[in-house]
């Protein structure tokens, strides 16, 4: 209980801050609201009590100190940086206005469970899910309309250069940030289209064809959709199943897929059916195109400089994906098949979750393949000692440590080892492979923790990503 006062007090350093902010006012503001409603409810609680379930309300008094402190660095920014920065990085920001109003959401569920009837009548007003979404999404199009009149006064900014160098402090790598920013705000002002079946005409490919990548079972092109750069994965082995009953699958999991959109998992945009009633049909699934493939890629590729700040910034990404999917409707969604492999990276090294979209889809077009050897080195210590132990999210949060670990080290796991080597030094010895020396602290305890032998020691995603904001703030700060 000794929590409400530094609630309280981080709550009125929000208010006044979002006073003071020029852009994403709208979202601030709806922020400041659900922040006020939990306040008094906190208050409520120190009055009556934690209720019958008083570990779990403590839980959530804990976690949304934790997340009042990361809504106040976000705020912090759109009040500390400079004008045309602030124009810059506003769309960017405003991506984690969705992850931070999902925390309010969780904190103000296990919040309830210590409140009389009327008082969670008052809760559940502000935080209903339908209600919730509309204000978000009225909130999104203001701040939308908004930022378009700030991109405007910027473009105009970039005809003269000097002046560019002047606001940005003249350092010619911001003016560069600046033009490519100006340029993706552009593109993420436009409302995406729907996941629905294409047409086969409405796709453009890049010529001549030739697949970026392949696999055993698929070609991946590059082209265009509605003018986004899109991914076209066709499959290249005789498929069984035909075309309306794939349709009745796509049709069914599309409605789920919508609940997953966020700047950090996959965006699928449909399937496509070419040639249907030829003897040789083909099937193609479109996607966002990640143009540095995937997270592994970027690892492995020395091209790529990977400092501490970017490293840290990636981790949040994928911690984001990965709290999107956990926290989606159907209740204890995994993805089931955490690796680096999963994760795509695109423009300005931003981390998207992907591989488990239109997974049913795609599992009725494909053979069954065991991933099991594949999966060896991101087996959780349960897992490792008996292959009949639930996989849940605290599994899945052990596979997402080693992800973790990945990047930090930029190097593969438990290379070489056979499945005995790892049973033995993750199960019977307890113990995980080590951390290069200048990893930061915070960065390092957070993914010590998430490999943490007992599956209780893990962090949820949730707290995941609201320490992950503190160590990437940290940089931000330097």
């Amino acid at each position: 209980m000794d929590l409400v006062e530094p609630i309280l007090a981080v709550a009125e350093k929000l208010y006044a801050l979002c006073g003071e902010v020029k852009a994403n006012k709208q979202r601030c503001r709806r922020l400041a609201h659900r922040v006020s409603a939990l306040t008094e409810m906190v208050k409520a609680v120190k009055t009556h009590g934690l209720g019958g379930q008083p570990q779990l309300v403590e839980r959530g008094l804990l976690e949304l100190k934790l997340t009042l402190e990361s809504a106040q660095e976000v705020v912090e920014k759109y009040a500390s940086i400079s004008y045309l920065k602030r124009i810059v990085r506003a769309y960017d920001l405003g991506d984690e206005f969705a992850s931070l109003n999902e925390r309010l959401n969780d904190a103000a569920q296990l919040l309830s469970l210590a409140l009389a009837a009327d008082q969670r009548e008052k809760l559940d007003e502000v935080f209903l899910e339908t209600r919730r979404m509309r204000e978000d999404e009225e909130d999104r199009e203001t701040d939308r309309q908004d930022l378009q009149k700030l991109l405007e006064v910027a473009e105009a900014m970039k005809e003269g250069v000097d002046a560019v160098h002047e606001v940005v402090d003249e350092t010619s790598r911001d003016v560069k940030n600046i033009k490519t920013m100006l340029e993706s705000l552009k593109t993420s002002c436009s409302p995406l289209p729907d996941i629905r079946e294409i047409r086969m005409d409405e796709l453009t490919f890049d010529l001549p064809k030739r697949p970026f990548m392949t696999t055993p079972t698929s070609e991946v092109y590059k082209g265009e959709f509605n003018k986004f750069t899109v991914a076209i994965k066709r499959y290249t082995y005789p498929i069984s199943t035909n075309a309306s009953q794939v349709r009745s699958i796509f049709n069914k999991e599309v409605e789920t897929m919508r609940r997953f959109e966020s700047p950090n998992i996959l965006r699928m945009f449909g399937i496509c059916v070419q040639d249907e009633k030829g003897p040789d049909p083909n099937f193609l699934i479109v996607m966002e195109y990640c143009e540095k493939g995937s997270l592994k890629q970027v690892l492995d590729d020395g091209k790529y400089k990977l400092p501490w700040d970017r490293k840290a910034r990636m981790c949040l990404d994928a911690a984001q994906g990965l709290y999107r999917l956990h926290q989606s409707e159907e209740k204890f969604k995994v993805h089931g098949c955490i690796n680096s492999s999963k994760f795509l990276v695109g423009v300005g090294y931003r981390v998207k979750l992907g591989g488990f979209e239109l997974a049913k889809t795609e599992t009725s077009l494909r053979k069954s393949r065991s991933t099991r050897n594949s999966q060896l080195c991101y087996s959780s210590p349960q897992q490792l000692n008996s292959v009949n132990h639930a996989y849940d999210r605290a599994c899945e949060m052990y596979s997402f440590g080693i992800v973790l670990w990945e990047i930090a080290t930029r190097l593969t796991p438990f290379k070489g080892w056979s499945r005995e080597d790892v049973h033995k030094k993750v199960y019977v010895e307890r113990s995980m492979e080590p951390l290069a020396g200048d990893c930061p602290s915070q960065l390092a305890d957070l993914i010590i923790a998430c490999r943490s032998y007992d599956p209780f020691q893990r962090p949820t995603a949730g707290v995941l990503v609201d320490k992950l904001r503190k160590v990437v703030a940290q940089f931000d700060d330097d």
